[in-house]
């Protein structure tokens, strides 16, 4: 019944129609990383969703075939991904072989194709494209030509992307040929990139529309204005890792050679469009101010990784770039060198448009305001970025004087306090370069390989550090002014260090070793900062007005601050926050807090409070005391107890929680039990995260339920070995949209959990459970009703038994496979009976074999219908006219039976129209193989109307004439059908008429003289041996006997 239920069920459900695939916004079929071996036929899609499908992803299988047949149904596919199906040998981690097979037209069919992935795959040449593609991709394959016949018909492609074809990872041992004006006739190409190539010229003959070229990572050590003629449109160059400097590299490098870069002074000259420049790592050591001479247009310059650390306290070549937005000079030190100062040549004031400036790792101990006075005029400088410089003096009063500075990045220095000493003595940096320190090795080694790619790319995310989620940390980005210290070796923090610094807003300390009591006077210049970060340090909290002096403080990052809370028998103060009446983020996380704090945490004004990583559950064991700690927070309404050691949350506790709270996190807990009934205490409630907890080892789920008008909208129980959930336990939290229910121990999903919820969720997570998918379940049909809220419904939901389908996708399991419970247990009686009777058989057989045989076929000769048989038996239809019997060991009778007899007899060859055709049975034509010889022998003769024997000796006939054993038992056989049936079906052809000597034979031809017959020597005597042969075989053989002798059987 249930699998009749089941088939019900689904009759009236959708199956996703793109399987194993899945489907994204209706126009995008997601089959990436699916150990595909082939393109999915999607036979269960219908038209219109294959008509609607823009998007086909197949990124990461074992696809290593391609033809038409695969895509002819998806007419209106837009974007085609196939990387990394098929890689090259030296490209794959065991280094199997592959060779992506496209059939000819393969992509022809798809007539709007605009994009096309081939890359990653060991494809040889391009194949054919269709006229509408705008967007190729080939990188990291084995095409190492590209010439005008390549891209024949591909009027609008506008990108072309073949990169890495031919590097240290994809070697070749040549350069990819680019043949001179090979994409010349590409009238619309505006993206070409040629990275990892090995070319060692700059391509020539480029397409005029060509508005981007990425060269980088080649062998061009040389650049002359020839290079770049006829491109006016350009707008981006990367031109970057042609001519390296192997100190810093990341991968193997070749060094370059002695003499180079050389780079023509008007290289640079025709491309006055040119917005992005990017020369870094080519061992430059000089800039040329003729180089960017007319280039009015450049917004972003990428310097980076050359030998430039002293030419850029000189350099004039910045005079004419007013447009710069961006520039990096990071890592371009010196060698084993460590510079005591530093300062910027004069022509950096004429960058009025600059906007960032990243000085990373260029290796110099002392920030002072000559260092930067170039800039200090730009009315648009925001970002400066000087990370990895070794710099241990710093006077960050310099920052203030900056009027649209936003961002500095001092992070991963040696800083340990302020320094005012460039002011107080300007002349110790009017000697450029006077103290020059030899720099370990050690320390050019540490340096990472730059802060970003290039400039090209947006600086987003690498400078602030967002310890934790936002929901509890702000993230503090423009136009904030903020200021970053952290990895840096203050040991302790003085307002000296701050002067001038009023407008700064963010404040990073992280990652120092501050150690020392704050006791609210450290950070009195900064009255306008609004987050403070001190988060891996040593603080103690011991005084109440710590902080205080930042009456705009709104976030204070503590976290990480363990080592005094871990000192026993310390005492620690945390009544300071009730003074921060600005404060609405606060991070005490992962302190080991446990005892001896301030018994209540109170603030009229804080939202979000990260306490996980203590220990709650200690604190919560000393009875009454901190029951209440949370109790005085009124406006709180975030608040993560992950990582407190907890085993419950003590109703008690949850009731004393502040009542304002909508977000609650308890992860990575120990916790075994919740009372869901205590929820009640926190009506506004909106999303509680138990993940990671031991929630399945009791009965709190099998048993409880939410109560009743829960405002609950999001619940997280992800990995809590949870096997059971009672029947409407989310039923009457009627605002529920999202439940989490991945990483458990379930065997199936019930519909009656959630009562009438189910189409209202957003979102019911399932993934990594072991769900039962044998003929029982009745899981699937509700997850088909609510598909498009379970995430990874086609492919991440899996089987977890029966064991055939572990591991693999609800989907699979094969309704017509499972048999309903009543007819296995016949069919299991039936075979059982079977057994038992051919037991039984087999043993009477054995013992009573021949006494029951005998009784059988004695009681059968005596049955009406036997004697009825052998009076019709003359009258019976035969299988054939005539079994042929002869001796196959002579070949040469074998060859005229088969070539003649057969020809004769069957295609009535040679006799004229109107002959008859007879079937004939021939041993090795028609016996059936698997029977045995006397089963085959026994059907032939007695299914055929006539014996055919054709007899000739074998050896001379004085010396005995030896009968084959297949002639001698066909013989006994026709003679047994003679005395049990009454007729006679012999018919001997005698080929040889010393075979006539025999007895047998000469008293055959005295009483059946018309069914022995002689094969003729003389050939006008075979015309009437076929003749008497038919009418031996047509005639019953009793009309032959000579009535003289004998009136017949």
């Amino acid at each position: 019944m249930s699998l009749l239920a089941l088939a019900r069920a689904l009759a009236h459900t959708s199956f996703p129609q793109f399987l194993p695939c899945e489907l994204r916004n209706s126009s995008v079929v997601d089959c990436d990383r699916r150990s595909l071996g082939s393109v999915p036929p999607f036979f269960e899609a219908t038209p219109s969703a294959l008509a609607n499908v823009t998007t086909l992803l197949l990124r990461h299988n074992h696809i290593n075939h391609l033809q038409p047949a695969h895509f002819v149904r998806l007419k209106g596919l837009q974007k085609l991904l196939l990387r990394w199906n098929c890689a090259p040998t030296i490209l794959t981690v065991l280094r199997q072989s592959c060779h992506m097979v496209i059939e000819q037209g393969t992509f022809l069919v798809l007539h709007h194709l605009k994009e096309l992935d081939l890359s990653g795959n060991s494809i040889t040449f391009i194949p054919e494209l269709p006229p509408s593609l705008t967007s190729l991709v080939i990188s990291y394959t084995m095409i190492l030509r590209l010439d005008s016949d390549t891209f024949s018909g591909l009027c609008g492609l506008r990108s072309l992307y073949m990169d890495g074809n031919c590097y240290y990872k994809n070697p070749c041992e040549r350069e990819v040929e680019v043949v001179p004006r090979a994409l010349e006739n590409l009238h619309h190409l505006e993206n070409l990139s040629l990275k990892y190539d090995n070319l060692t010229s700059v391509p020539q003959g480029l397409p005029a529309s060509l508005r981007m070229l990425l060269i980088s990572s080649n062998r061009i050590v040389s650049l002359s204005p020839q290079d770049f003629v006829g491109l006016p449109a350009l707008q981006v160059l990367d031109v970057s890792r042609n001519c390296r400097r192997c100190d810093h590299a990341h991968n193997p490098c070749q060094e370059c050679p002695p003499g180079f870069p050389k780079v023509h002074p008007d290289t640079f000259s025709h491309l006055g469009a040119l917005e992005g420049l990017v020369l870094k790592d080519n061992s430059l050591s000089r800039l040329d101010p003729r180089w960017f001479r007319n280039l009015v247009n450049l917004t972003v310059l990428d310097l980076s990784e050359n030998f430039l650390s002293e030419d850029i306290t000189v350099t004039r070549a910045f005079q004419n770039l007013t447009k710069l937005k961006k520039l990096n000079l990071s890592f371009n030190y010196h060698k084993k060198v460590s510079f005591a100062y530093l300062h910027l040549a004069p022509s950096f004031q004429n960058l009025t448009a600059l906007q960032v400036l990243d000085m990373s790792g260029i290796f110099f101990r002392s920030l002072t305001q000559a260092t930067l006075q170039p800039l200090l005029g730009l009315p648009h400088f925001q970002k400066l970025l000087l990370p990895m410089n070794f710099i241990s003096k710093a006077d960050l009063g310099i920052f203030g004087l900056f009027h649209s500075l936003q961002f500095v990045d001092l992070s991963d220095n040696k800083v340990t306090g302020g320094s005012n000493a460039g002011r107080v003595n300007g002349a110790l940096l009017e000697e450029e370069g006077a103290s020059q320190d030899p720099l370990p090795t050690l320390g050019v080694n540490r340096a990472p390989e730059v802060i970003a790619e290039t400039l090209l790319e947006e600086e987003g995310a690498s400078q602030d550090h967002p310890l934790t989620s936002e929901l509890f940390m702000p993230n503090c980005g423009p136009p904030n002014f903020t200021l970053d210290l952290s990895q840096n070796n203050l040991v302790t923090v003085q307002q000296e260090i701050f002067v001038n610094l009023s407008a700064l807003k963010c404040l990073r300390l992280s990652s120092n070793s501050i150690s020392q009591a704050v006791n609210g006077s450290q950070f009195s210049p900064l009255t306008n900062l609004w987050l403070l970060d001190l988060s891996h340090n040593k603080l103690d909290l011991y005084y109440s007005s710590s902080f205080t002096e930042l009456p705009r403080l709104r976030a204070l990052d503590l976290s990480y601050n363990s080592q005094s809370f871990k000192a026993h028998g310390i005492g620690h103060n945390l009544t300071f926050v009730s003074r921060l009446r600005s404060l609405r983020y606060l991070s005490l996380a992962h302190n080991q807090i446990n005892t001896r704090i301030s018994h209540s945490l109170s603030s009229p004004s804080l939202i979000a409070l990260d306490f996980s990583g203590n220990e709650l559950s200690r604190m919560w064991a000393e009875g009454d005391l901190y029951l209440r700690f949370f109790q005085n927070l009124r406006t709180l309404v975030r608040l993560d107890l992950s990582q407190n050691k907890l085993r419950s949350l003590p109703a008690q506790a949850l009731d004393n929680l502040p009542k304002s709270l909508r977000l609650l996190w308890a992860k990575d807990n120990h916790i075994t039990f919740f009372n869901w009934s205590s929820l009640s205490s926190l009506p506004h409630l909106e999303v509680l995260d138990l993940s990671r907890n031991l929630l399945g080892h009791t009965s709190s789920l099998a048993t409880g339920r939410l109560p009743n008008g829960s405002r609950l909208h999001t619940l997280r129980l992800s990995r809590n070995s949870i096997r059971f959930i009672a029947l409407g336990f989310f039923a009457l939290a009627t605002e529920l949209k999202v439940v989490d229910l991945s990483g458990n121990a379930l065997k199936t999903v019930v519909r009656g959990w959630f009562g009438g919820l189910g189409p209202s969720l957003k979102k019911l997570d399932i993934r990594a459970n072991p769900l039962s998918c044998g003929c029982d379940a009745t899981f699937l049909d509700f997850l088909l009703e609510i598909q498009r809220a379970v995430p990874g419904l086609s492919t991440e939901v899996v089987c977890g038994s029966p064991s055939p389908l572990s591991g693999k996708s609800i989907f699979l399991e094969d309704l017509h496979s499972c048999q309903d419970p009543v007819l296995a247990c016949s069919c299991f009686a039936l075979s059982l009976l079977g057994t038992l009777l051919t037991l039984a058989l087999a043993t009477l057989q054995r013992l009573f074999g021949w006494d029951l045989w005998y009784i059988f076929h004695l009681g059968l000769s005596w049955l009406p219908w036997r004697a009825w048989q052998k009076r019709k038996a003359p009258a019976q239809a035969y299988d054939y006219d005539a079994f042929v019997v002869f001796d196959k060991a002579q070949e040469a009778v074998a060859d005229w039976v088969y070539n003649e007899l057969r020809v004769r007899l069957e295609e009535a060859k040679g006799r004229g129209k109107g002959w008859l055709r007879f079937r004939l049975c021939l041993e090795d034509r028609d016996w059936l193989p698997g029977k045995s010889l006397i089963e085959n022998l026994w059907d032939s003769v007695y299914k055929s109307r006539k014996t055919l024997f054709v007899l000739s000796p074998r050896r001379d006939p004085l010396l005995g004439q030896p009968v084959s054993g297949l002639l001698r038992a066909t013989f006994h056989l026709a003679q047994q059908r003679l005395l049990e049936d009454k007729q006679d079906v012999v018919v001997l052809v005698i080929l040889n008429r010393a075979v006539g000597r025999s007895r047998y034979v000469r008293l055959r031809q005295r009483l059946c003289r018309q069914t022995v017959l002689f094969w003729p020597h003389q050939p006008s005597g075979q015309d009437s041996f076929w003749a008497q042969l038919c009418t031996a075989l047509a005639t019953n053989n009793r009309s032959f006997y000579d009535r003289n002798f004998c009136r017949g059987p």
